[in-house]
């Protein structure tokens, strides 16, 4: 009777203190072996150190009759019925001093609620003091390590349990699996695959699906695949698992198939089904099959997911249709920040970059805060039009956001610097950056080369070599196109047998394009012809323009006729290719030639796009195309243009007649040179620009040859460095000189 006063006196008066000293006491002084020298050593700790102040009465004591009771089942209960956190640790005080903590049940109901209450300090304490463990409690210990994300210790578990005779049963080998797919281990899930095999464990859904979710995420499709046609029951889950899989690693041709089949199968999709197929339409660019997801979803009711409305909005997007994509995006009554990514994303994609960044403020606007994803679209955005106060401007906010510790940020703000002209200043993000990896090094070598910087770009990926980062075949495809625009023949033909020699990398188009251009702008037209003829795979589309361009520079319209036919046979609707035909002939003073491809362009119902020239002034976007009088200065700009026709004939200016593509008198050829758009925009530059400050002009087609000539000598007689980047590459002209040499 003494023993029992004893204990209700410590459970009135227990507090956090107390539970904290029971916790801590050793297991030699368990009560199963001597109560009174347990109650009697929690007695003397409790007046050593408690405080009156930090006494917590007990709203509900447990009567003795019940929390000594031998039932388990009253005590699981009694924890299950505990509303917060203080009420279980005072229960489970309780329970240390009459040993009920060592029954596996009750532990493993101790350690399910202190998981609810995110305690997993406790949760762990419950288990590593129970010396008799089942099943039960080690899936009980796994689930809270699951919810922790801490997966390293969940595979330690999974061996440790093994060790103990315990073996894993279905629920155990699902969050193990799960544990193996976010650390992308897949020698360690082949393994549990391998124990499930061995122990003729017959997997359930979940474990089947874990298993494909595993080899996804490691990239092993093909055991995904046989796993899930191994699988004897199939739930939605693992058609969508499946799906999604192909999906994400590119395979969106196959998660079509699979979808299909699925539907055959009479098996309802889900929102996260419906949300893989329409990314995956969106790969593939199948806007009709899209559609028809589209009211799928409509009539089934899942317009209204906002994770299906995204997925339809980037979908459209990718597919270019932007103006419906737009209208749903409109249309959402709630929108969360993928909602702004994916149009944002889709403008900058779709070549309506002013609208991106109109959007991007929008959004900032409505106080909807951006995320790496869209500070990396504003980016582009910016680098598309070249606009660099804005790319500035984003860029500041990325580092006030921190956002600027992402990698994808960082390496796009390099990217954003050097297609705005500013090489040095990608140089110094491209430094700061911590840790760059093989993408950082490429952005700052493909900026070198559009600049004509090829022996900065050499020097670069020796840097990268001896920093031990491998290159990619991006990489690859940067350095060569770097050789190329620098003229170095020799040191891009160590780079394309370098790259098979050393990193074991098959050449694909992409870089016989390169090796084309290379040797083509070198006047090496006969060993480009070779070169394609020698390849091992069948010439594209790059590989033949190339050709053509080089044709262009040198005159050659026989062999500029060939690569023509060979291009409007591959992509007949490309006009840029039908003007490359039309600049040849025109330069050889064909102009039979030249009329054959405008009615081929007329016949054929080609689109040509016209050309533009931007300019940024006063923090806005300026754009102009050829004989543009719409701009409100446009008596000031053409005023402008009248001055410098002047000062530029003074300085012995003649006009390179040859780039006026049409068979008219000479001076309606000068004419029609006067009011090009790259001239327009430099005129309004220097209008609208402080004496002294580059001015920066973005054109979506190459620069013609006159006005490469004509801007040398504007650079010279205002006094004005003038930073030209065409669909090729920059230009920098200052002082009647241009960095490209006239190798372009």
């Amino acid at each position: 009777m003494a023993i029992s006063v004893k204990r209700m006196k410590l459970i009135k008066l227990m507090n956090d203190e107390l539970k904290n000293m029971i916790l801590a006491i050793p297991v030699h002084y368990h009560p199963s072996h001597c109560l009174d020298s347990y109650c009697k050593l929690l007695h003397i700790r409790f007046l050593k150190f408690k405080s009156k102040q930090s006494l917590i009465p007990i709203t509900k004591l447990v009567t003795p009759d019940i929390f000594f009771s031998s039932n388990v089942k009253n005590h699981i209960s009694l924890l299950q019925e505990c509303a917060d956190i203080n009420s279980l640790c005072q229960l489970h005080a309780r329970l240390l001093i009459t040993g009920f903590e060592q029954n596996p049940f009750v532990g493993t109901t101790l350690v399910k609620m202190y998981t609810e209450y995110g305690n997993l300090v406790n949760a762990r304490q419950v288990f590593d003091k129970i010396c008799q463990r089942n099943v039960f409690l080690w899936n009980a210990i796994i689930l809270a390590y699951a919810k922790s994300e801490l997966c390293k210790e969940i595979l330690a578990f999974y061996h440790q349990m093994q060790e103990e005779g315990i073996q894993p049963n279905n629920f155990t080998l699902s969050f193990v699996l799960k544990a193996c797919a976010e650390l992308l281990d897949l020698k360690e899930g082949r393994g549990v695959h391998d124990h499930i095999v061995n122990n003729g464990i017959e997997p359930d859904v979940f474990v089947g699906t874990g298993l494909i979710d595993m080899y996804i995420k490691c990239r092993c499709i093909d055991d995904a695949r046989q796993v899930f046609e191994k699988m004897s029951q199939r739930n939605v889950v693992s058609w969508t698992a499946m799906i999604t899989g192909y999906s994400q690693i590119g395979y969106a041709k196959e998660a079509l198939m699979l979808f299909n089949q699925m539907q055959q199968l009479e098996v309802k999709p889900n929102t996260f089904t419906i949300t893989s197929v329409i990314s995956a339409c969106a790969e593939v660019g199948v806007l009709q099959q899209g559609k028809w997801i589209h009211d799928y979803a409509v009539r089934s009711g899942m317009e209204s997911d906002i994770c299906v409305m995204n997925s339809l909005v980037d979908m459209y997007a990718k597919c270019g249709s932007i103006v419906t994509a737009r209208q749903l995006f409109d249309k959402m009554s709630r929108k969360d920040v993928v909602s702004w990514n994916a149009m944002i994303a889709g403008y900058a994609q779709n070549g309506h970059a002013g609208e991106a960044l109109k959007l991007f403020h929008q959004m900032l606007w409505v106080r909807m805060l951006p995320n790496s994803v869209t500070i990396v679209s504003g980016l582009q955005a910016c680098a598309h039009l070249g606009a660099l106060y804005q790319g500035k401007w984003i860029h500041g906010y990325a580092i006030i956001s921190r956002l600027i510790s992402d990698i994808s940020v960082g390496n796009s703000v390099v990217a954003m610097y050097s297609k705005c002209g500013s090489l040095e200043l990608a140089r110094q993000v491209f430094d700061r950056i911590p840790e760059n990896n093989v993408i950082s090094w490429t952005t700052m070598i493909a900026g070198y080369g559009m600049h004509g910087q090829g022996e900065e770009a050499i020097a670069l990926f020796s840097q990268m070599q001896q920093k031990g980062v491998k290159p990619d075949h991006i990489t690859f495809v940067c350095i060569l196109s770097a050789c190329s625009h620098a003229g170095l023949v020799d040191e891009g033909r160590h780079y394309f047998e370098l790259m098979g020699q050393k990193y074991c990398f098959t050449p694909r188009s992409d870089h016989y394009a390169c090796m084309v251009d290379l040797l083509g702008r070198a006047g090496l037209l006969n060993e480009a012809e070779d070169f394609i003829k020698m390849m091992p795979i069948k010439p594209d589309t790059g590989v033949w323009g190339a050709l053509l361009g080089a044709c262009r520079i040198f005159c050659n319209v026989e062999l500029g006729e060939k690569a023509a036919e060979c291009l409007f046979e591959l992509d007949p609707e490309n006009a840029g290719y039908y003007v490359l035909l039309s600049n040849v002939y025109a330069a050889a003073g064909r102009w039979d030639g030249v009329a054959k491809v405008r009615a081929m362009i007329k016949e054929r119902q080609v689109k040509k796009s016209p050309g533009c020239s931007f300019v940024e002034a006063n923090n806005r976007i300026h754009a102009f195309i050829a004989g543009d009088k719409t701009h409100p200065q446009s008596d000031k700009i053409y005023t402008m243009l009248e001055t410098l026709s002047r000062q530029m004939d003074e300085a012995g200016y003649v006009p390179s007649t040859s780039s006026a593509l049409h068979n008219v008198a000479e001076e309606v050829k000068e004419s029609l040179l006067y009011v090009h758009s790259e001239k327009l925009a430099i005129a309004f530059g220097l209008l609208s620009t402080s004496p002294g400050t580059p001015i920066r002009i973005t054109k979506n087609l190459r620069v013609c040859g006159d006005c490469h000539n004509a801007t040398k000598f504007i650079s010279n007689v205002v006094s004005r460095e003038i930073i030209m980047r065409d669909s090729i590459r920059f230009h920098h002209f200052k002082n009647g000189l241009c960095s490209c040499r006239d190798y372009w």
